[in-house]
């Protein structure tokens, strides 16, 4: 460790303290290793291969270019995500901040969004894994049933090795990004390469309607256009995740807001490049349209078979480490919660492991979330879960930035920290509007009524244990462990 990192991580230690908790878990957080955390959860690859059919057969390929709408977005809300992170190093980052900043009873709801989302996410994402990579690459054929008894394979192993050890979710989640970054890159260029070869495919493809042309209420509101954001969005989201292991990381202060803002922004870059080469591909518009896996058919098409199983392989390997990051996360949230006795079985939920230094029990639920899902939700109902995880971090990140607003007068400033300066406020407030646009685009469409319907529940359950902490145990949402003001100047 750099002695620059020595001295962040003493000094984040002592804020931990003065905030009235015992460092417990183990810095092992290099900052690759934080940024990949971020990364890892938005994942490029594993976002635009599950959801280009959607933006293809909603918008035709033209509706590739709201990514950059989506990207500038998404772009100001980490900025102002990375302010409260530099300061405030604590694991459950939202739920931190609220609670101390505002106070703990607007803390839990902002822990709770974060927790149903998070937990939400990691079935999603490996039932997405078994059913779109895993099947296919084995030459399994599509079934409900055998998807889910993977997903709950895939959840056993991830929650294992986030047991195990905080530096091998690093390292592993280190190389799921380096290949991922690696295969985008060579795929796109092996993609311009194939069509300037072969004279298979056409630029025009990036103003094509696709097999959208001529659809009624393509530019309304929920229209065919507007509904094609749902990649961005669904895509570039999550890279808050480094603020929910900052206890683990070795300089919080700098190695996190910079994973944040740096994630979202070479997602941004890489996956605009990737769709460009993906969209120029393209032979058949109609036919690659009505395709299941459309990314898997271009290169096909373009590449071959062989690069089409080598980018199962890859997508795998990301959806794996997107998943097991998400996990992660999850799990430090919950104790984040329970060790202020606000979240169910607390007393357990905030046990952390002493020789791995893990919280075990908490990692332990989200399996058992994931496998009470899976055995009550029927048929392709899991396939809602990204919409409603979609509308429940655009409601978080309204939330934050929302809250920015309120306290950024009285934050501490800390030297070397990530800091706007005087943009913090025009940055803020484009933000807020963004994640109103966000909100708006999301619900509007007459679909989302199911999603929105299972957000509310979600909301509603919390609402229920929120309520019997109110009656019964009133005083754990009274106060604050430790120094109340030791973030404020």
């Amino acid at each position: 460790m750099t002695a620059e990192n020595v001295m962040g991580a003493q000094s984040a230690d002592q804020e931990c303290e003065d905030c009235g908790y015992k460092p417990e878990l183990k810095r092992t957080l290099g900052s690759f290793q934080v940024f990949a955390v971020s990364f890892a959860f938005i994942s490029v690859a594993v976002g635009i291969f599950g959801t280009y059919d959607d933006v293809l057969r909603d918008a035709g390929p033209v509706g590739i270019w709201l990514w950059v709408i989506v990207a500038l977005g998404q772009t100001l809300v980490a900025l102002v995500i990375a302010q409260f992170a530099a300061r405030i190093p604590l694991s459950g980052s939202s739920y931190q901040w609220a609670s101390r900043l505002a106070n703990p009873k607007v803390g839990w709801l902002f822990g709770w969004l974060t927790f149903c989302y998070l937990a939400l996410g990691v079935v999603t994402v490996d039932n997405a894994m078994a059913s779109s990579a895993l099947m296919p690459l084995f030459g399994m054929q599509p079934d409900e049933g055998t998807a889910r008894m993977i997903t709950l394979v895939v959840v056993l192993v991830q929650a294992v090795l986030v047991v195990f050890s905080t530096r091998l979710v690093g390292l592993i989640t280190s190389g799921a990004v380096g290949l991922e970054l690696v295969i985008v890159v060579v795929l796109a260029i092996g993609l311009f390469v194939a069509v300037a070869i072969s004279g298979e495919g056409s630029v025009g493809n990036l103003t094509s309607r696709g097999i959208t042309e001529g659809a009624p209420n393509y530019f309304a509101v929920g229209g065919g256009l507007m509904a094609a954001m749902i990649m961005g969005l669904a895509t570039l989201v999550g890279f808050d995740s480094a603020a929910n292991m900052a206890e683990e990381a070795k300089d919080p202060f700098r190695s996190v807001p910079r994973a944040i803002v740096g994630s979202v922004v070479a997602a941004a870059v890489l996956g605009l490049v990737f769709l460009i080469a993906l969209t120029i591909a393209i032979k058949d518009i109609p036919r690659v349209s009505d395709s299941d896996t459309p990314v898997a058919a271009i290169l096909r098409d373009q590449l071959g078979p062989v690069m089409e199983r080598s980018l199962l392989v890859a997508i795998a390997f990301a959806f794996f480490g997107a998943g097991m990051v998400t996990l992660a996360t999850c799990s430090r949230m919950v104790f984040a919660m329970s060790r202020d006795a606000r979240f169910p079985a607390h007393r357990l939920m905030r046990r952390v492991n002493p020789r791995t230094q893990t919280p075990i029990p908490a990692t332990i639920l989200i399996v058992v979330v994931g496998v009470v899902l899976m055995a009550v939700l029927p048929g392709g109902a899991l396939l809602e879960l990204l919409t409603v995880g979609t509308v429940l971090s655009a409601v978080l990140y309204g939330a934050i930035i929302v809250l920015y607003l309120a306290v950024r007068r009285r934050l501490d400033r800390k030297a070397g920290a990530f800091d706007l300066g005087r943009f913090e406020l025009p940055v803020a407030i484009s933000a807020l509007v963004w994640s109103a646009v966000v909100l708006f685009v999301i619900v509007s469409p007459s679909t989302a009524l199911t999603s929105i319907l299972i957000a509310v529940g979600l909301l509603v359950a919390g609402g229920l244990y929120f309520g019997y902490l109110l009656i019964f145990k009133r005083e754990v949402l009274d106060t604050e462990p430790g120094d109340a003001d030791v973030f404020s100047h």
